[in-house]
């Protein structure tokens, strides 16, 4: 047995030994090769510039953060811009808005565009494109199903010229900018306040002093009246009963 395990052992050690100079010979020619050199050669000049930046940041870091910062925000309008999906689900939301509202009390500009929306969406004619900050909805002269010889010919297609007239909505940071600032008061008909003086079609805010004066008289509202107070009010109350009940008999 002790022999046995001898040349064993010779026998591994002699493998190992003749084993070790090829793979150390076939590792070396690896790195020495095109692919090797040129690995190496990539390895370091990513290493070099990251220790530039590192480097430029903390000599500059007024610059580093506004490049860091720029950057955030590109990617953050990247990931949060939305999608034709999203675009879909927002004019329908819009459209059910709307169906819950009579006729006479719908926005004119809001009704009219969702409703031409919704014609182009039916039709297949709404396309989105996506500009890797932000999404364009715009519309198309055909349905890219359609098999009409007029949608597939490039010769007959829309120049891209055109492209801005048929831009319909912009999605920027989950939202569609123009389809929301067309839905703005989409329950205030103003076509019911045309007919009325120009002083009363237009509002303004309170001013503070009106504000601080509908307050304290809704405060005072609240409050227990005084007997004074009370004989007063119902002294009022009583003339103006006789004064209407005189009026009647005339």
């Amino acid at each position: 047995m002790a022999s046995l395990r001898v040349v064993r052992r010779m026998f591994s050690a002699a493998a190992e030994t003749a084993a070790s100079p090829f793979t150390n010979s076939r590792w070396e020619r690896l790195k020495n090769s095109k692919a090797g050199v040129w690995c190496r050669g990539l390895v370091s000049d990513y290493k070099e510039a990251c220790r530039e930046i590192v480097v430029g940041s903390w000599e500059r870091p007024v610059k580093a953060s506004v490049y860091a910062s720029l950057l955030g925000g590109a990617l953050a309008c990247f990931y949060t811009k939305p999608d034709h999906l999203s675009f879909e689900t927002t004019l329908l939301e819009c459209s059910n808005q709307l169906g819950l509202l009579s006729p006479w009390i719908r926005n004119g500009t809001s009704d009219g565009h969702v409703q031409s929306l919704v014609k182009l969406r039916n039709e297949g004619r709404l396309q989105h494109a996506s500009l890797g900050l932000l999404s364009l909805v715009y519309r198309s002269e055909y349905d890219p199903d359609t098999t009409l010889y007029e949608a597939h010919c490039s010769n007959l297609s829309a120049p891209w010229r055109e492209l801005p007239q048929r831009i319909l909505d912009v999605g920027f940071v989950h939202r569609w900018w123009v389809l929301n600032s067309k839905m703005k008061d989409y329950d205030v008909n103003d076509d019911e306040f045309k007919h009325l003086p120009p002083h009363m079609q237009v509002t303004s805010p309170p001013t503070v002093q009106e504000v601080e004066r509908s307050e304290r008289l809704h405060k005072e509202s609240w409050l227990a009246l005084k007997e004074g107070e009370q004989e007063k009010e119902t002294d009022v109350v009583e003339r103006k009963d006789e004064s209407v009940s005189e009026e009647g008999q005339i």
